[in-house]
């Protein structure tokens, strides 16, 4: 590979990266963070690499380089958690995950001497919380989202129960994952560098299934069977953290149990919760307002502030308080529910369902073309993408309702795929 100065580099690899829907605005702390986690050379090769998982075969096309070298550069980025690494029948594919949930914080996910991770965490913080452009991209833009909550399962009654389904709870991904790991979590660990964690569990987020294989085999995550998984899962419960995952119905990749000052999607909602940066449970808090004392537990626990306490109008008690429920801020978590001592608030259902994506390729296009991003999808202009992607990817297209198929074909400006949308019925 020719020499390239390391800024040209750089600013190949944040052009690649931006290819993703979730986007990775420019600006200085992003150039640091980058030069941290990627050599000069890595960043020119990286930003060669194509959206769509990949071989060691069609890397070494792309790079214009010997098999044996590319890949030893492969694995030495998927060492670092760079790239995902997934072996399935002897076969090794290959992925460049997007910075969030991705790259960003796998390198955070343990401890580790290659890279000064206190001068990282400072630069994510400033890049994610203080510039927050990042976030902004990653919560914010499109009505499909990158992760969602899932219901705290120890409060659910019976009658609740008989409406979750098997993908809306986190014990049923535990349970049905092929592989499962557990690492630090990256937001806390973040904000300890910075003087701004709290005292919640590090060591309990969780990944699972390609992910969890790939992070394992480095040692990024430890492996977990399914009792330690659950355990975990119960300790996560204790501290009342919400448990907030990947925005699809299979294969879900990983399951964060997130607390609200620390963690970036709890921020998001904060902070953006009328633009619904994060998908919700399908249920909401009801208040007993005769059993409701006002003692505000639940408004403590709330990690959104989506819990309020306001005046009870009792005449008698012109002091007495009772709390009140945002519905529009509301995550559906439950946590609420578990720390009411009077057994004032219950669940109840979402007058409609949240739809959530039935895999990556699904979400992935509808956030892509909500984005405005779907022809950097399609058309890769690095490589080629294969017959197998690119119906996969037109399959999800043709299941979309109308409207947002017109947006796809706007996008793509495809005679092609104008005629696929408005002549093939699934």
């Amino acid at each position: 590979m020719s020499h390239v100065t390391l800024k040209s580099g750089y600013t190949e690899l944040v052009e690649r990266l931006n290819r993703f829907p979730q986007g990775a605005p420019p600006s200085d702390t992003l150039y640091k963070i980058l030069k941290i986690l990627f050599s000069e050379r890595e960043a020119e090769l990286v930003a060669l690499l194509p959206i769509k998982p990949f071989t060691a075969e069609k890397a070494s096309q792309v790079w214009k380089m010997d098999l044996t070298e590319t890949r030893k550069v492969l694995d030495g980025l998927a060492s670092r958690a760079i790239l995902v690494d997934i072996e399935h029948e002897g076969k090794v594919t290959y992925t460049l995950p997007p910075p969030m949930a991705g790259f960003f914080e796998f390198s955070m996910m343990r401890l580790r001497g290659d890279v000064d991770q206190k001068v990282l965490g400072e630069l994510f913080y400033q890049y994610l919380n203080v510039e927050e452009d990042f976030i902004r991209e990653l919560f914010v833009r499109g009505e499909t989202q990158l992760g969602r909550v899932f219901v705290h399962e120890p409060v659910l009654s019976n009658e609740n129960a008989l409406h979750v389904l098997d993908y809306e709870r986190a014990s049923e991904v535990i349970q049905t994952a092929a592989h499962r790991g557990v690492g630090v979590c990256y937001c806390r660990h973040k904000m300890m560098h910075v003087d701004r964690n709290c005292d919640a569990p590090m060591d309990i987020c969780m990944t699972f299934n390609g992910t969890a294989q790939s992070l394992t085999r480095h040692s990024y995550a430890r492996a977990v069977d399914v009792s330690e998984g659950l355990d975990l899962l119960q300790q996560a419960y204790e501290q009342n953290l919400v448990q907030f995952g990947e925005n699809v119905r299979e294969n879900v990749n990983f399951i964060c149990n997130c607390c609200g000052c620390c963690c970036e999607a709890m921020i998001a909602a904060r902070n953006f919760g009328m633009l619904n940066p994060v998908h919700t449970s399908n249920f909401l808090p009801d208040v007993d307002e005769s059993r409701c004392n006002g003692c505000g537990k639940c408004v403590s626990v709330c990690p959104v502030e989506a819990m309020a306490l306001v005046s009870a109008n009792n005449p008698h008690q012109p002091k007495m308080k009772k709390v009140k429920v945002d519905e529009d801020l509301c995550l559906g978590c439950g946590v609420c529910v578990r720390t009411c001592s009077r057994a004032s608030l219950s669940l109840r259902s979402r007058p409609e369902r949240v739809i959530t994506p039935i895999n990556s390729v699904h979400r992935t296009v509808m956030m892509a073309i909500e984005r405005g991003d779907f022809q950097n999808l399609l058309f890769d202009n690095r490589v080629l993408w294969n017959h197998r992607a690119l119906a996969a990817v037109l399959g999800v297209i043709l299941r979309l309702p109308p409207i947002k198929q017109v947006l796809a074909t706007r996008q793509v400006k495809s005679q092609y795929m104008e005629y696929l949308v408005t002549h093939i019925k699934i």
